[in-house]
């Protein structure tokens, strides 16, 4: 657990001690108890279990149902209003370059008149860095609680962003592949990568439109607030936009390859065929004069077996040559 004090109108921040046996709980809400005309809290939380949760939302106001998301961390991105309480799931994501796989995880952020919760869970914890962008840029403090919810959406939304560049990059590495004079199947590959763009999409596509809300202001926020939120939207509809870009592309590298691998196939059966018919006349020819019987014509002439053979090496050339022509060879 870490808690900072904020103080909107200068931008100073107090770390609250939580090094305490009860994981610093106690102190916690002791601080929150004694806040100051202008002071807000964040308490932040890493993979919390129930009984902590409970502790905090008892003080804090959380409703059962928001608490029990928290704990679960398997929500889609979406927005609920519990009274003064307003609860978001966001979806973290952490692109493994790698293995090309993307690992997601969950951020519950709860927000009251005075304080900020955020509960992590997974790989991702976009807290370190929107803890210091608020340092960075003191000035969004004084939006209150809700500039902890812009910096954690702002880092998130970042976090789409670069991922997404990092799966082009893997996808234009898969084009040059698919369309080499190698044959090389990548078709496992291209399906891993999409699996792992489908999950993408899962976490941004439903956060759009909750963001969308945010930058409505249905929430009572100083208008102030407004531009940040909406730069936001702005940057998870261009992640949107380019996961959807991937998601068709892959689409189109996989029927890609799909065709290249039947024209593979296509190309080694017509070699096969022609092989095929260039020793069947050989072996017709073996297998007549294989048959063994008495009477057969240039048996006991001196130059039969020069002519037999001479006469299927010159066919088996001819059918080579036009095969060669056709670019069957």
């Amino acid at each position: 657990m870490r808690c900072v004090i904020y103080r909107e109108q200068t931008g100073d921040s107090e770390q609250v001690d939580c090094a305490r046996p009860d994981g610093g709980c106690r102190a916690v809400l002791d601080r929150l108890a004694d806040l100051k005309r202008g002071e807000f809290g964040w308490i932040h939380l890493d993979g919390p279990d129930q009984a902590e949760l409970e502790e905090l939302s008892g003080h804090l106001g959380l409703h059962p149902l928001a608490v029990e998301d928290a704990v679960q961390a398997h929500q889609r991105p979406k927005r609920e209003r519990y009274g003064d309480v307003l609860a978001v799931a966001l979806r973290t994501l952490l692109y493994i370059e790698d293995g090309s796989e993307v690992e997601t995880g969950e951020v519950m952020v709860f927000l009251g008149p005075r304080f900020a919760l955020t509960a992590r869970h997974g790989p991702a914890d976009p807290a370190p860095e929107a803890e210091r962008r608020l340092r960075t840029d003191p000035g969004t403090l004084r939006f209150g609680p809700a500039a902890v919810l812009h910096a954690v959406l702002d880092v998130v939304v970042d976090s789409y962003n670069d991922a997404a560049v990092q799966v082009r990059a893997d996808l234009t590495d898969l084009e040059r592949c698919v369309f080499s004079s190698a044959r090389d199947d990548v078709t496992e590959e291209i399906y891993s990568l999409k699996r792992e763009v489908v999950e993408f999409r899962d976490a941004i596509q439903p956060l759009v439109p909750v963001v969308r809300e945010f930058a409505a202001s249905r929430d009572g926020w100083p208008e102030g607030v407004l531009p940040y939120f909406r730069d936001v939207a702005d940057h998870a509809h261009r992640a949107d936009t380019e996961v959807r870009s991937l998601d068709e592309l892959l689409n189109s590298v996989l029927d890609a390859h799909l065709a290249r691998v039947g024209t593979w196939q296509n190309d080694d059966m017509r070699r096969i065929s022609a092989w095929a018919a260039i020793l069947a006349i050989p072996t017709m020819v073996a297998g007549v004069y294989g048959m063994n019987f008495s009477h057969m014509p240039e048996l006991s002439w001196t130059y039969g077996y020069p002519l037999a053979i001479g006469a299927m090496a010159v066919a088996a050339g001819l059918l080579y040559r036009a095969f060669r022509r056709n670019g069957w060879l």
